[in-house]
Formats: structure tokens, sequence, C-alpha cells
């Protein structure tokens, strides 16, 4: 897993998200200022902010304009490499995605044994989902691994709630702190975390009912002041102007009033609920549409997951429920998920299964339970499941991003059932450059980009074809898989009358006028 997301940090190019939050994690180290990507919290940017020290890139003080203008001036306008500012900022998350694992192992050992730990080690490892996003300067791996852990530490306080239930309030106030998507799972855990006070206390019902009590307050308050910490740190003076903040009223702005959380992040909220407002366009098995589908989720989900990986998280979700032993960590283990994805699947934005990357975590800890099924046939079947994933993994080395199963025809043909982040998010630009300078070079180059990177900062000499009439678009087509899923008008004519010839990374279509 190290040596894939390793690779990945070290060849592909930025995402569209990604030089947003380097940039603002720039400004974070040298002008302690939250006013950039305020509709985010700052601790997965802080994440971000060791590795871009490392970097050391130069940023002029005082940029004042728009955070996606931050990033490009940042990367390819101020004089600083871009691959190694990249990688740098990329390590640091791909260090905690592995730690995740270590919670993984952890949390499936203490539920069912060494031999279940190891299996949910290795579906994690090998999960295409957290390869892919691991190994990128973003918040959704962050996010999702903090809960995971919170989940993990109530568990153990149900024996020992002193040393673990205020590691698990920290290990969801760092969650809380990276993305607010998140917050869903805080009531739920508030009710775990007194739960798992209830098993541990001693002494009467009505003692036991107050420490419960006591500890999910205690639980919540922790995690609350890990996320105004998150800001402190940044700016301890928690300076914000609140602009452009737009207006929510009803049920959802007083939600937003009443949280106890520092204006900024509240202000955030806001942001993200203005977002939600907007009329995206999705793309799902061929059809473009606007607005959202609440089976987006679970459609991309079943695209994108190792055959062999769906039936262990079925069998395993079974198994938590039904083998009396296990029965109660389902609490634990299965209900979170279920009202993230849900939270997730009422979104707005269809962009791709890095909203759901908290099911490869914890359905990888109720997949090892699977081993305690009483039956001769469970090792060996869940063995060779094991390997049957390991092969559709390894398969699509390196381009894990848009890996899709062998029921629907490999990443090769991921791009005709979905997009954006699940298949093309700008990622094989460097790829392009290297594959044009071998192959098409003296050509005229056509390119539609889809993406966070400047193609003439690696050596793209190419034209927009949107802006010419067809018939002077000769020579090499190069169009990003996102932008021809959902292209339109000229551009959509453009391709119908064009030969493919090439693809770069399944990510990126070459076509020869």
């Amino acid at each position: 897993m190290a040596v894939a997301m390793v690779t990945a940090a070290a060849r592909q190019t930025p995402t569209i998200d990604e030089p947003v939050y380097v940039g603002t994690a720039a400004v974070y180290l040298e002008e302690h200022s939250l006013r950039f990507n305020p509709e985010h919290p700052p601790l997965g940017k802080l994440v971000i902010a060791a590795g871009v020290a490392v970097a050391g890139p130069h940023l002029e003080p005082g940029f004042d304009g728009e955070q996606g203008e931050l990033g490009r001036r940042l990367l390819y306008e101020s004089g600083n490499d871009p691959w190694r500012v990249m990688f740098w900022a990329r390590l640091p998350v791909i260090v905690l995605t592995l730690l995740f694992g270590l919670v993984v192992l952890a949390f499936a050992r203490d539920l069912a044994g060494t031999a279940a730990g190891s299996v949910a080690l290795a579906l994690y490892c090998l999960s295409p989902d957290v390869i892919a996003h691991g190994s990128l300067a973003t918040l959704d791996v962050p996010a999702a691994g903090f809960v995971l852990t919170s989940a993990w530490l109530l568990w153990r306080a149900r024996r020992r709630p002193r040393p673990h239930l205020p590691l698990a309030g920290a290990a969801l106030g760092a969650a809380l702190a990276t993305k607010m998507s998140v917050l869903p799972a805080l009531p739920l855990l508030a009710l775990t975390a007194a739960v798992s006070v209830w098993c541990a206390a001693e002494g009467d019902r009505r003692r036991r009912l107050a420490r419960a009590a006591w500890g999910a307050a205690a639980f919540t308050l922790i995690a609350v002041a890990v996320v105004w910490t998150a800001y402190l740190l940044v700016d301890p003076r928690l300076r914000w102007s609140g602009q452009q903040v737009p207006v929510v009223r009803g049920l959802r702005g007083l939600s937003v009033d009443l949280l106890p959380f520092p204006e900024p992040y509240r202000d955030g909220m806001r942001v993200q609920f203005g977002l939600e407002e907007r009329p995206w366009e999705g793309f799902l098995f061929g059809r473009v549409y606007a607005g959202s589908l609440w089976y987006y989720l679970p459609a991309a989900l079943l695209v994108k997951t190792p055959l062999g990986m769906l039936v262990l998280w079925a069998a395993g979700a079974v198994t938590v429920m039904a083998v009396r032993r296990l029965r109660p960590a389902a609490p634990y283990l299965l209900p979170v998920p279920a009202v993230l994805l849900a939270a997730a699947m009422y979104g707005s934005r269809n962009f791709g299964t890095r909203y759901a990357l908290f099911l490869p975590m914890f359905l990888a800890v109720a997949a090892g339970c699977v081993l305690l099924v009483r039956r001769r046939w469970a090792p060996v079947v869940t063995a060779l499941l094991v390997a049957f994933v390991a092969v559709s993994s390894l398969r699509t080395f390196p381009y894990y991003l848009p890996y899709s199963n062998e029921a629907f025809g490999g990443p090769s043909k991921t791009r005709l059932r979905l997009h954006d982040a699940n298949v093309d998010w700008g990622q094989d630009l460097g790829r392009l450059a290297d594959r044009l300078r071998e192959r098409y070079r003296g050509e005229r180059i056509w390119l539609v980009y889809k993406g966070g990177g400047v193609p003439s900062s690696y050596g793209i000499d190419a034209a927009d074809p949107r802006g010419v009439p067809p018939g002077k678009v000769r020579g090499v087509l190069v169009v990003s898989d996102s932008a021809a899923a959902k292209a339109t008008g000229r551009l959509a004519e453009l391709i119908e009358s064009s030969r493919p010839v090439d693809d770069v990374g399944h990510s990126i279509t070459v076509y020869r006028r």
C-alpha cells in the first residue's frame, strides 16, 4: 500500500481540489490566516502543511484573489517546483492513511482475533479507493480515518473508559476539525460513548446512568475543544471577516447558529449549505443529469469496489449482527457508516465515492469477523475472496483513481459509467505530457483538460478547440474523460467526428482528426 501511494504521489499531477488545500496550507504557515477555504475546517490542511513546510515553497504575502488562483499562484507562478511541492504535501496524508490501517488491524483483532485482523488489514490495504485518495493532499481519508479511530477507542472504553474515552473524543474532534460532513456521526458516537461508560460502570442503575451521561458529555466537550484548538493553531486571535458567506435561514440556519464551534466553522457550514443549493450536474452509466440521484453513491460503490470485497462486506455486516459474541460490537461498527452514507446520499454533489471512504474502513473490520462463522468452509472462502481482491487491486496499479471492478469492464471502462473523482480528477497531466513527447512530437495539439494543473507548466503546447470552427481543428485532439462525459455543443461534435487512438492513465482520451 505504501509503495502504491508513494508511486501515485510522485507521478500524479494536482487534482482539482489539491491546489486549494496546498495553497491554503501555505497561507496557514506564512500568514496564520483563515481567510481561504473556509468551507473546510483547518486540521486536514494543517496535516498537509507539515509536508508543505518541508518543501518550503515561496508565496508572495498578501495574496487576496480567489482560492483556486491561490493554488495556481503557489504551484506555477512563484518559482516553485510543482512536483516537489505536491509530493511533500501528499506525504503526511500517506503516513496518516497507513496509520489508519493499524487502527483497522487493532479493531478487528480486538473483536475476533489475529486472523480477523489480518483479513481486515488486507482489505483495507487493497482498497483501490483508499489507495487512490490516501495518496492525495485531500481531506477525505483523514476525516474518515479519525471517525473510525474514535469508534475503535469507544469499543475499548467498554473496559477501560478513563484512558480511552478522552482519546475517542479527541479523535472525533479531529474528524470534525477536518471535514464538516462527519457531523452526523457526533450524536451517534456520543450515545455510543454513554453505552461504553454504562458497560464499564459499577453500582446501581442510577449511578451507572449518571456516569454514562457524564461520559457522553465529556466525550462531546473534548471533541468540541479539539475543533477550537485546530482554529487557534492557525490563528490564536481567530481573525475572521465572514465576507461572502451566504445567509442560511430556517432549520438549517438555526442549527448552525446553535453549534458550539468558532464563528469561521459556522460560516464554513453556511458556505457548504450554499454549495448544496447550486445546480450541479452528474453523470452515471452514460446519463448526464441535473441535480442529484439518491442512488448515485450505492451505484458508484458497486462499480468501484472489488467484487470479493463487496461479498466480504455484506458477509461481515451479517456476521456482526448474527454471531452472539459480536453483537455488542454492532453499534460501534454499523450505525455510523450507515448514517454517514445516508447523509452523503442526500447531498447534491454526485462527484465520487470519496464521499463514502468510511465504508472501506468500517466494513473491512466487519469483514474480518467472518472468520468467527463456525463453518469449515469459512476460512477457505474468505482467503479465496481476499486473494481475488488482491488480484483485482494489483492489476490496476498504478492507476487506482479510475478503478472499476471486473463486472464493469475494469479501469479502462470506468469513464463510460462515472466521471470526476471516480475516474478523471486531473491527475494525469504529467503522463499526458510524456505521451505527447513520445508519440505525437511536432503535431498540432488541441486540448480540453479538466483538472488543477496548468498544461504549459508541463511542456504541453496546446490550444482549446472550442474557440475555433470545427473544420479548423486538425491533428491531435486530447480530452479529459470527465469533460467528455458531459460534453455538449461544439465539444460533443468534435468528439463524435474524431477517432480515438490512445488512452492516458484511463482518464484522458487522445483522438485523431
